[in-house]
């Protein structure tokens, strides 16, 4: 990250731009820097000008309490008045559903799009899940127990406790405790964990809602309930693709969108 902007609140944020074209805004899922969707950007910039940045408590962005959704949203608003005044926003996952709230709340957002984000009203017993998940994130996190937290999350991931336990003894563990607290951020963007139905009735702008025709039935099914939502809303589904997408797979398709 080679450049930086300010929030509204004080916060530092790191971004860095490349390409050339009309800009996107890359907003990275939880557990997640700016480097997560660097790749993206990179198969974008022969199209856009694709705009990666840490998100708050992340990366070389700073951070600034009392968390709030609302500040995640001026943080997009900083950015996109660093890099001239409006953009169109990507979001991966949560990312995705900081995205869907951005573009409801009036910020100068041209189009969006967001990847598999992991709305459980078709998941089995998703409610009861999500709800569990949001009350032991923020024991696990009251308490400092930012390994747990991580653990919570890999497990809400479906990763089995065989690969848990792998990665705890892996170099990358460490990284991962440094943005535990960033947890609670994603579990606050994504409310309860259902469709905001109200909140994707709003959006005023076209939204792109892309699938991987290889993930759960479940997440595909939310992925077309978003774009179904939206008023101006449009859904893909990109065969053999998972929710860890290629960027030589999904990279074109969103040119196509941003840039036309």
């Amino acid at each position: 990250m080679d450049k930086k902007t300010t929030s509204r609140d004080g916060t530092s944020l790191a971004y860095t731009v490349t390409g050339q074209g009309p800009t996107v805004i890359l907003v990275s899922g939880a557990m997640s820097t700016g480097g997560t969707v660097a790749p993206l950007a990179q198969r974008l910039a022969d199209r856009c000008t694709a705009v990666v940045h840490d998100r708050r408590g992340r990366g070389q962005s700073g951070d600034t309490a009392p968390y709030a959704v609302a500040r995640e949203v001026e943080d997009l608003a900083a950015l996109i008045d660093a890099v001239g005044g409006d953009a169109a926003l990507f979001g991966v996952s949560s990312g995705g559903a900081l995205v869907l709230h951005a573009a409801a709340s009036g910020l100068p957002v041209r189009r969006a799009a967001v990847y598999e984000v992991p709305y459980a009203d078709h998941l089995e017993g998703g409610a009861a899940r999500e709800a569990a998940y949001k009350e032991q994130l923020g024991k696990a996190l009251g308490e400092g127990r930012r390994g747990d937290a991580v653990e919570l999350f890999l497990r809400l991931t479906g990763l089995g406790e065989e690969m848990i336990r792998g990665a705890r003894q892996s170099p990358m563990w460490a990284g991962m405790e440094a943005v535990a607290p960033s947890l609670a951020y994603d579990d606050a963007v994504m409310g309860d964990g259902l469709l905001p139905r109200d909140l994707l009735a709003g959006i005023a702008v076209p939204v792109l809602s892309v699938a991987g025709g290889a993930s759960p039935e479940w997440m595909r099914t939310a992925s077309r309930e978003v774009a179904d939502t939206v008023p101006q809303g449009t859904h893909r589904v990109l065969e053999g693709q998972t929710h860890m997408v290629e960027p030589d797979v999904l990279g074109p398709v969103l040119a196509e969108f941003f840039a036309g």
